[in-house]
């Protein structure tokens, strides 16, 4: 028998409410590189400026070659939101920062 993947509840600022249920091992080597990049004092940095500083952070062997980073991104960027560790700017464009 193959080894049961561990999983971990993913919420959405946009939906609140709406739940998806994610890949352990990706959300949380994606919420680390992403707390990493994201500064801490306003106006933050664009999205683009942050995926930049967290592709070379991420493990090769959860994201190889980067692949699926631009989703895990957008997927935990969110999540951090609804949990208040990151905030928006409502710039154009949107810039993030952590609270």
């Amino acid at each position: 028998m193959s080894k049961a993947i561990e999983r971990v509840e993913m919420l959405n600022i946009v939906s609140p409410g709406h739940v998806v249920r994610v890949e352990k091992a990706k959300y949380d080597a994606m919420k680390d590189a992403l707390l990493a990049a994201v500064p801490e004092v306003e106006p933050g940095l664009t999205v683009a400026e942050i995926k930049a500083r967290v592709l070379p952070l991420l493990p090769d062997h959860l994201f190889p070659g980067g692949a699926k980073a631009g989703w895990w991104l957008k997927g935990v960027q969110l999540d951090l939101e609804a949990r208040g560790l990151i905030a928006r700017k409502n710039t154009k464009p949107l810039r993030l920062h952590r609270t």
